[in-house]
């Protein structure tokens, strides 16, 4: 990522009419929304500058200090805007503390988004000069054709094998839209469907109706024809072995929301509450596994999988003592095989699927799956969860309570 020397700071500083730039005095009020907004701004860079945009936190108007406390905590809460969840697809960006202009102040530098438009709380957020506004519906097909330039992840690469319709239109416009775009950008009905297509990403562009990847794992009538391991193999064995006998499999496809529903309701089904009696004055019901922490492995697992190059599903193998969850696709990006699952090291190998499990509720935040699901091993007297990596798998353990 660029990074601005001092002096290239001071002059976008003291550029009150840059499109490159924006000044906050302090994060208090109702400057989190707007620094949201601003940074959602900067990754579309609808002016294509291909150059960084910059939030000062700590500087007036006119570029000068704001003499605002720079402490830990603010860089953290404006570090947190990246992975929270509201800005999707999640930004590239830095956030720092500089001595500029004989202060300091925090420097947010976001990258311009390789797959735009991003959106900030359901809109898409543009700035030209000093306007910051949502997009127009003309601004908006400009960031749709942008994106076909750009070098995508594979979960935006076009499928030329399929057509519209392999794409579910009921489930588009009645599930996804509503939950993916704010309600008034919605009641503005000027735009066609496939530009409201080409908007979420599900195909390449309002011009080329060819479902993407995404698309077809999203809203797709049957992906599993196309993407032949994009499903879930479930066994439950009775024994400890992969040899002893099996007593129950199913295969779970469908798209990404109707997969990851029937997986919820067969692991629930599986993870019976044993009844205590004895060891307290009143009666207790006691789950072998926290629901919370197979759901969130669950997710991890579909989210950084693979999905090129492969027909491996992910397999869920539920054992007498224990669960193993199997991911096709080592560690991807910044994370290795030595580092995987420590705090704070997270990559994305298929960003975009990851907003469409944020958009339709089964993820909240980014990069804290496995931090939750250790959280809740340990509240209900689990071991904590065990991770085997290597370059072409990534296996879950979660071990049954002593």
């Amino acid at each position: 990522m660029q990074r601005y020397s001092d002096a290239e700071l001071e002059a976008l500083l003291d550029d009150t009419e840059s499109d490159l730039a924006e000044r906050k005095q302090t994060l208090k009020g109702d400057v989190p929304t707007k620094a949201r907004q601003a940074i959602c701004a900067f990754a579309n860079d609808l002016p294509n500058h291909n150059r960084p945009g910059v939030l000062f936190i700590g500087a007036k108007d006119d570029g000068t200090p704001s003499q605002c406390p720079v402490t830990d905590q603010l860089l953290l809460t404006l570090s947190d805007m990246k992975s929270d969840g509201n800005i999707l697809p999640m930004p590239a960006m830095t956030v720092e503390k500089r001595h500029l202009k004989g202060a300091d102040m925090a420097v947010v530098t976001v990258m311009p988004s390789d797959m735009p438009p991003v959106k900030y709380n359901g809109r898409i957020w543009i700035r030209t000069g000093p306007r910051r506004a949502t997009a127009n519906e003309q601004e908006e097909r400009i960031l749709n054709e942008k994106r076909r330039y750009k070098n995508l992840p594979f979960d935006l690469y076009p499928v030329p094998s399929t057509t519209l319709g392999d794409l579910s239109k009921t489930i588009f416009l009645n599930e996804y839209l509503p939950a993916a775009f704010a309600p008034d950008i919605l009641e503005e009905n000027h735009r066609t469907y496939e530009e409201r297509l080409a908007s979420c990403k599900m195909i390449v562009s309002p011009t080329d109706s060819t479902p993407t990847v995404l698309g077809l794992l999203a809203i797709g009538k049957s992906p599993q024809d196309v993407l032949e391991g994009s499903f879930i193999q479930f066994l439950r064995i009775d024994g400890n072995e992969l040899a002893d006998p099996v007593s129950d499999e199913e295969t779970l496809g469908g798209s990404l929301a109707d997969m990851l529903r029937r997986a919820e309701e067969k692991l629930k089904s599986h993870n019976r509450s044993a009844l205590d009696a004895v060891s307290a004055p009143t009666h207790s019901k006691e789950a072998p596994y926290p629901q919370p922490a197979i759901q969130q492995l669950l997710y991890n697992a579909v989210l950084h999988r693979t999905y090129e190059g492969t027909n491996a599903p992910i397999r869920i193998y539920w054992f007498n003592d224990r669960i193993e969850i199997h991911s096709p696709g080592g560690p991807y990006g910044n994370v290795t095989p030595e580092n995987f699952g420590q705090p704070g090291i997270t990559d994305y190998r298929n960003p975009n699927i990851g907003d469409v499990l944020k958009t339709f509720g089964y993820i909240q935040a980014f990069g804290r799956g496995i931090a939750i699901a250790r959280k809740e091993l340990e509240k209900n007297g689990n071991p904590p969860p065990e991770f085997a990596a290597n370059s072409s798998a990534v296996v879950a353990i979660l071990k049954a309570k002593p």
